[in-house]
């Protein structure tokens, strides 16, 4: 399952990264929790959430040569990009796994909206890595990014706005005003349900916060917590840097971006603490191709790019794909029974998901051999059942396929816990990824 190793002298990141465990990282807007992650989990099948994305880096791209930059840099195509369209956009290192990937929204002739990891490595690309290459202007700005994704978040948005949203087409934006403020609204289903993305100046976050929770609360609007904040992701297989993948941002090549990053971004972005019974001798291991990540309809060879051929090549014959995995229910009790008998517990399952901010990547087994890696396990309550995201060999992706989640550290010296608990193989069925239903493309006017 191990990639290619891309980072050569990688063992001082992946020490870092093992040492990082436990460590605490800053809480997202708001509470851990703020009614119950039950109703919160709910709420995006049921009525709608409100959550905040404004940690996420927003750069505006303006020049000529704005759209040649970011065609270079990217898989996606650029053809037919329309002003008032957005985008998944995904950059990837010449070995074709992923540097960087968030949402790409192109507001003008020549200007476009990056948000997410991406910021960065066009910003660096800009800067210094091609410095003096393209007309291009970058501006860093400090926004808000909140979500208000479910069936009811159109209903509360209109009633907010008094402006109609229903002609949004699926991942297309425009202005709205609330509390006097403009607002970009990008429709987008980060739950897999109908939702936008709401975008606007930081220093009119907590007013248009406020109007949202107020003006929702007659539809049963709830405040997405830290503690079930990723359930939606692992329902609607939305693989996320640090839980899924670790950034191709730690071969020899890229030690000038990250030395530039570390002037320019919080630390958080280069660390990402890693558990779980995987284990490799090389960072690489843990890096993922568009095409493991199910990305690949996003992959247009209408260009050039960095990672275009190994790219092409991974489409023509891809190894592994990302399907979810569904556990089985009584050995996921059986962890939790281990709590109350003497001796050895099993590895604690955090509800609904772990709390800590960390790749927790697990060996799945099959016939004796690993066929894939298990991230990102959490507990459905809509399903009642406990889920992970799986890349596997192909071979082994077919829905109803038996295999076995290694669950635990195994030998692995990165836990401090390591000796305070036993390994189990949990039983699990490969599903489809998303294994809920998508409903991002409703018809909002039906």
């Amino acid at each position: 399952m191990n990639p290619p190793n891309e980072s050569g002298t990688g063992d001082d990141h992946l020490a870092t990264m093992r040492a990082a465990n436990g460590r605490t990282f800053g809480l997202r807007r708001g509470r851990r929790e703020f009614t119950n992650w039950i109703d919160e989990q709910l709420s995006w099948k049921e009525t709608c959430y409100i959550g905040d994305w404004s940690f996420l880096a927003n750069l505006r791209l303006q020049g000529e040569d704005a759209e040649e930059l970011l065609s270079r840099l990217s898989v996606n195509t650029f053809d037919s990009f329309k002003i008032g369209q957005a985008k998944h956009l995904i950059q990837c290192s010449a070995n074709g796994n992923v540097i960087a990937e968030g949402v790409l929204a192109r507001t003008g002739e020549d200007e476009y909206v990056v948000h997410g990891l991406p910021c960065y490595w066009a910003a660096y690309n800009l800067e210094v890595g091609r410095d003096g290459q393209f007309d291009v202007e970058a501006e860093w700005r400090d926004t808000f990014n909140f979500q208000v994704q479910g069936p009811r978040s159109i209903q509360v948005l209109e009633e907010l706005t008094d402006q109609p949203l229903k002609d949004i087409e699926f991942i297309h934006f425009d202005t709205i005003s609330i509390d006097d403020v403009e607002v970009t609204a990008i429709r987008m289903g980060m739950a897999g349900e109908l939702g936008f993305e709401l975008q606007g100046p930081a220093a009119d976050a907590d007013a248009v916060w406020d109007a949202i929770v107020e003006v929702g609360e007659e539809y049963g609007i709830q405040r997405l917590s830290e503690r079930t904040s990723s359930i939606n992701h692992l329902e609607a297989c939305f693989p996320t840097r640090g839980r899924d993948y670790i950034p191709a941002i730690f071969s020899p090549e890229m030690g000038q971006f990250r030395a530039w990053v570390d002037t320019h971004a919080s630390r958080d972005i280069l660390t990402y603490p890693i558990e779980g019974s995987f284990d490799a001798d090389d960072i690489s291991a843990w890096y993922r191709t568009p095409v493991e990540l199910g990305w690949d309809r996003n992959i247009a060879l209408d260009h050039d790019f960095v990672g275009r051929e190994a790219l092409e090549a991974e489409l023509a014959n891809p190894e592994r794909t990302i399907v979810t995995l569904v556990w089985d229910d009584d050995d996921v009790i059986e962890t939790y029974a281990s709590l109350f008998e003497e001796g050895l517990h099993h590895k604690y399952m955090d509800m609904p998901h772990q709390q800590k901010r960390a790749m927790i990547a697990d060996t799945v087994v099959g016939d004796g051999s690993a066929v894939g890696v298990s991230t990102c396990r959490g507990y459905s309550y809509y399903f009642r059942e406990m889920l992970s995201l799986c890349t596997i060999d192909v071979d082994w992706s077919v829905p109803g396929t038996e295999v076995t989640v290694v669950w635990g550290e195994g030998q692995n010296p990165r836990s401090p816990t390591t000796d305070s608990h036993e390994p189990m193989e949990i039983r699990a069925t490969v599903a489809p990824a998303p294994y809920k239903e998508d409903n991002r493309r409703t018809d909002p006017t039906q």
